[in-house]
């Protein structure tokens, strides 16, 4: 999806603060997306999968102990975005806002897809999601987050081969 993001950028020649040009600033917005690809992604991708999907594909939910280490491992990835990344700042990676907050920002966002709102935890990221949402534009970031609202409706339409292919994984991030 960084490809993609980058591509678009590039092609669409979209304002620098987006990816600035400056390399003191890019670096930081690179240092972002890494860690996100290392940390953030992994973890809040197995939380999404044991706690919305899980119960979706077996038709159970998943063990307590899967469950709590997800979300602790899912609370220490909200604690690095509030206190490492964000700290006192506006965005991420400084006072304009950049794919940095919209890719950490749609991670924590399909977690409410599983009933969870790390939000009200973590006051400091729901004023950052709000700064978010103002300079991503209130309409459409109010367009993609239907989509994720409207996932569970979705899932029981989804057709029963689209439900094995999820099974492996289910599995995966159930081990």
């Amino acid at each position: 999806s960084y490809a993609i993001l980058l591509y678009l950028i590039r092609k669409y020649k979209t304002p620098d603060h987006w990816y600035p040009s400056d390399i003191q600033k890019r670096v930081r917005v690179d240092e972002y997306l890494a860690w996100h690809l290392t940390t953030a992604r992994p973890g809040t991708s197995k939380l999404f999968w044991l706690k919305g999907m899980t119960p979706y594909v077996t038709g159970h939910e998943v063990t307590p102990e899967k469950l709590n280490a997800a979300l602790c491992e899912f609370k220490n990835i909200s604690t690095t975005i509030q206190d490492v990344f964000l700290q006192d700042k506006p965005f991420l990676v400084g006072d304009e806002v950049s794919i940095a907050d919209v890719v950490a920002l749609a991670d924590i966002g399909q977690t409410c897809v599983s009933g969870l709102d790390v939000f009200e935890d973590y006051p400091k990221l729901a004023a950052w999601k709000q700064r978010v949402k103002e300079a991503v534009g209130v309409e459409l970031f109010n367009e993609a987050q239907e989509g994720i609202a409207n996932f569970r409706e979705m899932q029981k339409q989804a057709p029963p081969e689209m439900k094995e292919r999820f099974k492996a994984r289910v599995e995966y991030f159930s081990r």
